[in-house]
C-alpha cells in the first residue's frame, strides 16, 4: 500500500526547526510513534473544537438573533456532512493515488478507507489519525463560506452546495498541494491550507454573495451583531483551535510544531492590536468585534507560513495580515458593494492569499525561517506562489459558478423576503434562540 504524501514537498528535503521532513524517508516509516501519534490525536480535536463550537458561535453573534440558531445548524450539519462524504470517498480523492490522473487528483481506491486497518501507518501514526486530522480540514473549510452567505439562503440550498464544493473543489486542490499532486512537484509552500483553506473558501464565498444578492438594506441600513459577546467567545475558541490548525500540520511533536504554535501565538496577537488600533483612530472607540476580527486575520495570514517561518516572519505576517485585511474589508463592502456578510473573503480569502506570498520572504534563514526548497530563489519560489494563488482562485471561482448553476436547478438558493424577515430559524428550522 502506498503511504500518502502529506503536507510535505514530493521533490525536495526540508529540514524545520526540531524535526526532518523528508519525501519520501520521513514518510515511510513502519513502525508507530507514540508521541506524535497523541499529539496529532490532540490536534484533531482541537481543529474540530474550532468548527463546533468555535466558528458557529463566533458567526452567530454578528446576525442578528433571529438567525442565531440557523448559523449553528449550518455549520453543525456541514461538520456531519462533510465527515460522511470524507469517509464516502473525498479523502481518497484527496490523498490516493489517482493513476493516470494523479497530479491532478487521487483515485476511489481508500474510499471507505478500503484497506485501512487497526494498524496501518501513515508514515509513523495510524492512518486512521490521519484520515480524522485530515477530515477536520474538510469540515471547517466550507463551514468557513457560510459567513458570507448568512440570512439569507436556504439551508437546502447550503447542504447541495456544500456536499458539491467538497467533491469538486476542495478534494482536488487539497490533493494538489497536499496529496502529491501537480502544486506539490512544484514545491508550493503551504503548511497549513492558505491556499487549499483559505483561498477556496474566501474565493468561493465571494461567488457565492455576487449570485446570491445581498441583503436588503446593505449596506447602509444593516442592524449591528446581536452578540459581540457570544463571537469573542466563539473566536477564542478559535485561536485556541488554530494551534491544532497550524502546529498539528507538522505531523509530528517536535521543534517544527513548537515554532509553528509560537508563531501562529504571535501573528493572531500582533494583527488583533494592529486591527483595533486603525479602528480606534479611524471610529474614535476601539470595539469588541474589531479586536477578534483582527486575531482571525492574523491567524488566516500566518496559515500557510507558520511552519517555514520563525518569530520576526510570525510578527511582521501579523502585522501586514491586520493592515491589509482591515482595508480588505472596507474596499470589498464600501466600494465594490459586495455583502459579503461576515468578511470571509477579505480576512480568509485576502489573508491567505498574503501569507502564501509573504512566506518567500520570511522562510529566508537571514530572518529566522527554514528556508526555501532547494535550488529556489525568492523569485523562482514567488513564481511557484503566484501559480498556486491564481490557479486555485480560478478552479474556486469557475467551480462554485458552476455548483451554484447545478443547485438553483434543484431548488432556490435564496429564501423568499417573507422568510428573511420572519428569520431563518423559524422559516427553516421551526425553533428560536431567544423568548423575549
Amino acid at each position: 500500500m502506498k503511504i500518502p504524501s502529506i503536507k510535505r514537498f514530493s521533490s525536495w528535503p526540508l529540514f524545520m526547526a526540531g524535526f526532518l521532513m523528508l519525501p519520501d524517508a520521513a514518510y515511510a516509516a513502519d513502525t508507530l510513534n507514540g508521541a506524535n501519534t497523541a499529539w496529532i490525536l490532540t490536534s484533531t480535536a482541537l481543529v474540530l473544537f474550532m468548527t463546533l463550537p468555535g466558528l458557529a458561535l463566533f458567526y452567530a453573534g454578528l446576525v442578528q438573533a433571529k438567525n442565531v440558531l440557523s448559523v449553528m445548524m449550518h455549520c453543525f450539519a456541514i461538520a456531519c456532512l462533510a465527515s460522511v462524504l470524507w469517509l464516502l470517498g473525498v479523502y481518497s480523492l484527496a490523498f490516493s493515488d489517482g493513476g493516470a490522473a494523479n497530479a491532478f487528483v487521487g483515485g476511489l481506491g481508500k474510499a471507505f478507507l478500503n484497506g485501512v486497518g487497526f494498524e496501518t501507518l501513515s508514515g509513523d501514526i495510524p492512518e486512521s489519525v490521519f484520515f480524522m486530522f485530515q477530515m477536520t480540514f474538510a469540515i471547517i473549510t466550507p463551514a468557513l463560506i457560510v459567513g458570507a452567505y448568512v440570512e439569507r439562503m436556504r439551508f437546502s440550498a447550503v447542504l447541495m452546495f456544500s456536499t458539491l464544493w467538497l467533491v469538486v473543489v476542495y478534494a482536488p486542490v487539497c490533493h494538489w498541494v497536499w496529496g502529491g499532486g501537480w502544486l506539490a512537484d512544484m514545491g508550493v509552500m503551504d503548511f497549513a491550507g492558505g491556499l487549499v483553506v483559505h483561498a477556496t473558501a474566501g474565493t468561493s464565498a465571494i461567488v457565492v454573495v455576487k449570485l446570491l444578492g445581498n441583503r436588503k438594506g446593505f449596506p447602509m441600513h444593516m442592524r449591528p451583531p446581536h452578540s459581540p459577546g457570544m463571537t469573542m467567545i466563539g473566536a477564542a475558541m478559535l485561536w485556541v483551535g488554530w494551534f491544532g490548525f497550524n502546529a498539528g500540520s507538522a505531523l509530528s511533536a517536535g521543534g517544527g510544531a513548537g515554532m509553528a504554535m509560537t508563531v501562529t501565538h504571535i501573528s493572531a496577537a500582533t494583527a488583533s492590536l494592529v486591527w483595533v488600533v486603525i479602528e480606534w483612530k479611524n471610529f474614535g472607540k476601539p470595539s469588541l468585534v474589531g479586536i477578534v476580527t483582527g486575531m482571525v486575520a492574523g491567524l488566516a495570514t500566518i496559515t500557510p507560513a507558520s511552519g517555514f517561518v520563525g518569530p520576526i516572519g510570525g510578527f511582521c505576517i501579523g502585522l501586514a495580515g491586520g493592515i491589509v485585511c482591515y482595508y480588505a474589508v472596507n474596499i470589498v463592502k464600501q466600494r465594490f458593494r459586495i455583502d459579503d456578510s461576515l468578511d470571509v473573503f477579505a480576512v480568509h480569502g485576502v489573508g491567505g492569499i498574503l501569507g502564501t506570498l509573504l512566506v518567500v520572504i520570511f522562510a529566508l534563514p537571514s530572518l529566522g525561517g527554514a528556508g526555501l526548497p532547494e535550488g529556489a530563489s525568492v523569485g523562482s519560489q514567488l513564481g511557484v506562489q503566484a501559480t498556486g494563488i491564481i490557479t486555485i482562485v480560478a478552479w474556486s471561482a469557475i467551480a462554485s459558478i458552476v455548483i451554484l448553476k447545478i443547485t438553483a436547478t434543484m431548488t432556490a438558493l435564496r429564501a423568499s423576503d417573507d422568510e428573511i424577515t420572519e428569520g431563518m430559524d423559524l422559516a427553516y428550522h421551526g425553533e428560536q434562540d431567544y423568548n423575549f
